[in-house]
């Protein structure tokens, strides 16, 4: 499982048997350092928008347990993330110190 921000949404006028229906979000990985450049298409049911950081993960058996085997996506949205704590940081990484609404 990994962090991330969720930069945006994506749409598609033709899609893969399993993902019409399927809400997917743009989202962006953590890095030790803060957000990499990288991002990550995942399946989200929970209702997950830009701005909000979420708890994503991967894999085939968190697929097939969360939204089903016939979506053909592994990185699956598992949590919208209200706050966390680095032991040693300065402060927590909450919501409102990225300018979401919490």
């Amino acid at each position: 499982m990994w962090l991330g921000d969720v930069v945006g949404r994506l749409w598609a006028a033709q899609t893969a048997v399993g993902l019409p229906g399927q809400t997917l979000l743009l989202v962006r990985p953590l890095g030790a350092s803060g957000p990499t450049r990288r991002l990550i298409v995942a399946v989200d049911r929970l209702g997950a928008g830009p701005g909000e950081r979420v708890l994503v993960a991967h894999g085939s058996r968190v697929r097939d347990l969360t939204v089903g085997a016939a979506v053909p996506d592994k990185d699956v949205v598992v949590a919208i993330v209200d706050d966390f704590h680095i032991d040693g940081a300065d402060r927590a990484n909450r919501a409102d110190d990225r300018g979401a609404k919490a």
